[in-house]
């Protein structure tokens, strides 16, 4: 099946600030609660199309992701139709590559997909996501604990896996209810381009 998606990640986990996982480093308190959300600018799953559609992974792992045996949330957008769930449902399940082919066997427990109503506003480090009453994160940007002037750090990953280059922002609300259950104030949030194709 030929795929294609352009649009907007929000990212954001339990990590401090850049997260050590961009770097090949463990999680820093040792195990990733972490969320993904994706709003799809333009898409298409074979004939389907998945413009201006959002979907979320949320995962409690117990350890670092690559060590796997993750817990899951996974949110649709409620106006996708059936076709479009299922498409987005098969690209999360990893079958069919992208970030999901090397991601999603770390979490076996999965609950949804559930299709929610998503309220985003796109704007770079200040994004916010609140999907439903499942999950929520609102980004700023860092500040400098001494002076408080915000700062504004990003980073380039030619092999990331979820994005190549992103701005770091920091959470003043994150958290997740529906299945699995965290919240992480004050942590590591970034928000980038991503560009993925499978055929």
């Amino acid at each position: 099946m030929d795929w294609e998606l352009k649009g907007t990640v929000i990212v954001a986990c339990n990590c401090d600030y850049g997260c050590p996982c961009n770097f090949n480093a463990l999680p820093t308190k040792g195990k990733c609660e972490g969320t993904w959300t994706w709003h799809v600018e333009r898409g298409t799953f074979g004939d389907i199309s998945l413009d201006d559609l959002n979907f979320t992974v949320c995962v409690n792992w117990p350890g670092a992701i690559h060590e796997g045996n993750g817990e899951a949330l996974i949110l649709v957008d409620e106006r996708a139709d059936e076709a479009q769930r299922n498409a987005i449902e098969t690209l999360v399940g990893g079958d069919a590559g992208g970030p999901w082919g090397v991601l999603a066997w770390t979490w076996p427990t999965i609950h949804g997909p559930k299709p929610v109503a998503y309220d985003l506003h796109l704007d770079g480090v200040k994004t916010r996501v609140k999907a439903g009453d499942s999950y929520e994160v609102v980004s700023e940007t860092i500040k400098n604990p001494v002076s408080g002037a915000e700062v504004h750090p990003g980073a380039t990953l030619p092999e990331g896996i979820v994005f190549k280059e992103a701005d770091f922002g920091s959470s003043t609300a994150f958290r997740v209810s529906d299945g699995i259950a965290y919240e992480h104030p004050g942590k590591y949030t970034a928000v980038g381009p991503f560009e993925y194709s499978g055929a």
